[in-house]
C-alpha cells in the first residue's frame, strides 16, 4: 500500500537555531569586542590608579580639591535625581493615564535631551542666563548666582537626566492601563490613596530602575556641567571635571583614583540593574502562576 509522502510532517529547523560553529563564532566575537571596548579600558583605570601603591591612591582621594569634587557631585546628584523623580512620575502619569491635546509633543520634548549634545545643553543655559542677557543682568543685580555656581550645575544635570525616569515609567504605565485605578476609585479610594496603594506598587521596579540610571548619569555627566561650571577649583568642579584637570596636570595617580570611583559607580549600577531585572522577572513569573 502506497502512502503520499507529501502529507508526512517534516522537521523544520528553528529560525533561531544555528550550527555550533556559527554560535561559538558569534559568542567569541562578542566577547572579543567587549574585552577590547569595555574590560581592558576599565582594567587599565584600576591598574593606573594603584600603580604606585595603595598609599598614593588614598592620599589622592584625600586631597582637598578632590574631596570637594566628590562632595559636590553627591550634592548635585542628591538634588537633581529627586526632582527628576518627581517630574518623571508626573509626566508618566499624565501621558499614560490621560488623553489631551499636545500629548505627542510632550512625549517628544521628554526625549529631547537624548538627541541634543550635552555641550549644547550647557550652552543653552549660558545663552539664557549669561551676563550679557537681560535675565542674567537681573540675576546679577539681585546677587543671585546660577552660572558658575552650584545651581547652574544642578540645572544642567537635570536637563540631561530628566528623561530617564519618565521613559522607564511611560511604557510600563501604558501597558498596565487604568483598570486598577478605576477599580480603587470606584471602591471609594481618594486620588492620593489610589496613587500610594495602587499605582506606586505597580510601577516600583520601573521607578527604581529609572532612578538608578538617572543617578549614574547625574554623577558621571561631563559635557553640560563643564560648560556651566567655570572650572573653579574647589567650588564648581565635579568628579568628571576633576579627572580632566588632574590628568591635564600630569597627576595621573590622582586622575585615575577619582576615575576608579566613577568606574565603581558604573559597576554598582550594573549589578543593581541586574538584580532589579531579576527581581522584576521573578515577580512577573509569580503573578502569572497565580
Amino acid at each position: 500500500m502506497a502512502f503520499d509522502t507529501s502529507l508526512q510532517p517534516t522537521k523544520v529547523r528553528s529560525a533561531v537555531t544555528e550550527h555550533r560553529f556559527a554560535r561559538w563564532t558569534l559568542i567569541l566575537a562578542s566577547l572579543i569586542f567587549l574585552t577590547l571596548i569595555l574590560l581592558l579600558p576599565l582594567a587599565a583605570v584600576f591598574v593606573e590608579a594603584f600603580r604606585k601603591g595603595a598609599g598614593p591612591f588614598l592620599e589622592a582621594l584625600q586631597d582637598e580639591e578632590t574631596f570637594s569634587a566628590i562632595r559636590l557631585t553627591l550634592i548635585v546628584a542628591g538634588v537633581s535625581v529627586p526632582l527628576n523623580l518627581t517630574f518623571g512620575i508626573v509626566a508618566a502619569w499624565a501621558i499614560a493615564k490621560f488623553e489631551f491635546k499636545g500629548k505627542a509633543f510632550l512625549t517628544t520634548l521628554i526625549d529631547l535631551p537624548f538627541s541634543v549634545s550635552p555641550v549644547i545643553s550647557g550652552l543653552v543655559f549660558v545663552l539664557l542666563l549669561g551676563a550679557n542677557t537681560h535675565l542674567g543682568q537681573w540675576l546679577s543685580a539681585h546677587d543671585i548666582k546660577i552660572l558658575f555656581a552650584v545651581p547652574g550645575l544642578i540645572l544642567a544635570t537635570m536637563f540631561v537626566t530628566f528623561p530617564f525616569v519618565a521613559r522607564e515609567l511611560i511604557p510600563l504605565m501604558q501597558e498596565q492601563g487604568t483598570g486598577d485605578e478605576e477599580a480603587a476609585i470606584s471602591l471609594g479610594a481618594s486620588g492620593w490613596q489610589t496613587f500610594w496603594h495602587v499605582t506606586l506598587p505597580n510601577i516600583k521596579w520601573g521607578l527604581l530602575y529609572g532612578v538608578l540610571l538617572c543617578n549614574a548619569r547625574a554623577m558621571g555627566e561631563f559635557g553640560a556641567v563643564s560648560v556651566v561650571s567655570g572650572h573653579i577649583r574647589g567650588q564648581t568642579n565635579t568628579m568628571p571635571l576633576q579627572v580632566e584637570i588632574l590628568y591635564n596636570e600630569y597627576n595621573f595617580t590622582g586622575a585615575f583614583a577619582v576615575a576608579t570611583l566613577l568606574a565603581l559607580l558604573a559597576l554598582v549600577t550594573l549589578v543593581l540593574k541586574t538584580l532589579l531585572e531579576m527581581r522584576y522577572s521573578e515577580e512577573i513569573a509569580a503573578s502569572r502562576r497565580h
